[in-house]
């Protein structure tokens, strides 16, 4: 169903039109709910937005808008406030009417967009033969968010892994290991991904400090890039070991499956996509190499920069893959969006290639090519997150941690309340909230911030956390539980919002549809995060405030079915979150 605000928005706009002309039908109507609930539950300021334009004070445009609202079933008269705000009132039992109706719909009423686009989702997006460390925290958890908000909004949505698994870290390791453990080039069964990790680390200081492992390791390379049999086997042993561990990690995290494309399948392209930048003379020869010199980017003495696309020795790099993918996923994957959760570091980086597929004409307006930035997780010092040894921790560890915190607090709590509960249980829970509050505390920031990584703070039960939420989400099952409540088979009664608590809850509800359709366009997960952290709040408030189970009929009716919209909304909003719910704690 077509939601409050867009009811507004339509509403204010046909005003618009016959208030001053169909030269005014395309005008934004700047209709947003209010921060603050003295202005009512909804604003616009279009009349100040058209004062120049119409040569007339800003009030009186408000009040000609007015003039032609049809509005009276749902609000209250508009008010004009200050310069010409206009501000809107909806009545509380229109608002009972909006719920009655979204009970019964899965989806809450949230309606699906109106223009589905293919979206490519680039993510986590590893490295083969190193192992995940807390730098690859924030593009799993953003991916996996993003995915399933686009996704749910009504978007086809294709999640492709863009793996690391081609050019010279594999000629080292492939020469490392033909050295010192030729073995582990017959079956993945001798290594597992740790002991590969450490034979990475071995094969970059040789091939830092000797020359003649160098060239073992391009002439690797070479072969690999010739399809030599006895290459790809090892090549594709350690891809297959590398797939297969993190494979591990992604269940434990609950990613959603996904299309893995290493860098090696674009190989066969990247010939073509560099005759064709040459056809549109993009390409110049620099020292050697094949470039294409950039707008806007320059060295140190002025001079353009440019974007290296093949190297002086012939061999290609990271731009040239990911100009090649670029042009795949416009021609081949036929997408309108991609967007890319990769770390502010690689700004400059996604900045000159989308330069130059723009240049290229691979993207066009019909593209919307995105670097969805993110910051760093830094440790409580307000350090770069690393072990005591100085290395990247593991994710793997984080997550193993972040859950044995969360099973010793429940042991102790429940051995306190002397609750029995069986070791099933206590493993599930242990597992759903601690990967929950990672997640959580990851997402309720600003992504293209830095944030502290506390264990303590991710965990507690108070504030804007996992465990708050879904302590909310329980709350609401233990009515059903002590009440023998089937909230699917509630009667359909009237909803009469007298007091201040419920109608404040009743409100945030109708919101939750504006927040996800913002995120689908500024993909700020954390805007979510926000929305479920005050519906958490405003119905703890409700719950102290007003009596549900004990309350007569029909007030005992509606509230439970503002208490069932509440748990609803708050385990839709974790699941596109990517965070599982619990029915107990």
């Amino acid at each position: 169903m077509t939601s409050i605000l867009q009811q507004l928005q339509d509403s204010v706009s046909q005003a618009l039109v016959s208030a001053f002309g169909s030269e005014f039908e395309d005008s934004d109507p700047l209709v947003v709910p209010t921060n603050n609930p003295q202005f009512g539950d909804y604003q616009s300021n279009i009349a100040l937005s058209l004062a120049k334009p119409l040569k007339q004070n800003p009030r009186a445009i408000a009040q000609a808008i007015i003039d032609q609202l049809q509005i009276e079933q749902m609000c209250e008269t508009p008010t004009i406030a200050g310069p010409g705000f206009i501000n809107f009132m909806v009545k509380s039992n229109y608002i009972g009417k909006v719920l009655r109706k979204i009970h019964s719909d899965p989806r809450l009423g949230i309606e699906t967009t109106k223009n589905p686009q293919r979206i490519i989702v680039d993510y986590p997006s590893p490295n083969v033969a190193k192992e995940m460390h807390v730098g690859h925290l924030r593009s799993a958890i953003i991916g996996e968010c993003l995915s399933r908000i686009l996704e749910f909004v009504g978007h086809d949505v294709l999640r492709i892994s863009h793996i690391g698994d081609w050019g010279t870290p594999f000629g080292m390791l492939i020469a490392y290991l033909r050295e010192a453990y030729p073995e582990a080039l017959t079956s993945q069964q001798e290594l597992n991904l740790g002991e590969l990790g450490t034979f990475y680390r071995q094969a970059k200081k040789r091939f830092d400090e000797d020359e003649n492992f160098r060239e073992a390791s391009r002439q690797a390379v070479v072969q690999l890039q010739a399809e030599d049999p006895a290459t790809i086997k090892a090549w594709k042993i350690v891809c297959e070991l590398s797939s297969r561990s993190y494979r591990q990690i992604y269940d434990l995290m609950g990613l959603s499956t996904f299309i893995e494309r290493g860098e090696s399948f674009y190989n066969p392209f990247l010939a073509d996509t560099l005759q064709e930048l040459d056809q549109l003379n993009l390409l110049e020869a620099s020292e050697g190499a094949m470039c294409v010199f950039l707008e806007g980017f320059t060295n140190r003495d002025g001079d353009p920069l440019p974007l290296i696309v093949k190297k002086s020795d012939g061999g290609y790099n990271y731009a040239t893959t990911d100009l090649a993918a670029i042009r795949y996923r416009v021609r081949e994957d036929k997408v309108q969006r991609v967007i890319y959760p990769v770390g502010s570091e690689q700004n400059n980086h996604f900045a000159q290639i989308f330069q130059v597929g723009k240049r290229a004409g691979w993207i066009t307006e019909q593209h919307d090519f995105v670097h969805a930035e993110f910051g760093l997780v830094l440790g409580e010092d307000g350090k770069k997150l690393k072990t005591r040894s100085g290395e990247a921790v593991r994710l793997q560890d984080l997550l193993n941690e972040a859950i044995a915190r969360v099973r010793a607090d429940l042991e102790a709590r429940f051995a306190e309340e002397n609750r029995n509960e069986t070791e099933e249980f206590i493993n599930h829970a242990a597992q759903v909230i601690g990967i929950s509050a990672v997640k959580y505390a990851d997402l309720s920031h600003n992504r293209v911030s830095d944030y502290r990584f506390s264990y303590d703070k991710m965990l507690d039960l108070k504030g804007n956390t996992a465990p708050y939420l879904l302590y909310a989400y329980v709350r609401v099952q233990g009515i059903s539980r002590k009440g023998n409540i089937d909230f699917s088979k509630l009667s359909n009664v009237e909803i009469v919002l007298e007091q201040e608590a419920e109608l404040s809850l009743a409100k945030h509800i109708l919101q939750f549809e504006t927040n996800i359709k913002d995120v689908e366009k500024d993909l700020l997960p954390n805007r979510i995060c926000l929305y479920l952290f005050e519906l958490s709040q405003k119905f703890n408030q409700f719950y102290d405030q007003c009596p549900v189970l004990q309350a007569d009929e029909p007030q005992r009716t509606y509230r439970l079915i503002l208490a069932d919209l509440t748990a609803r909304t708050i385990k839709l909003g974790l699941f596109l979150l990517g965070i599982e719910v619990l029915e107990r704690m």
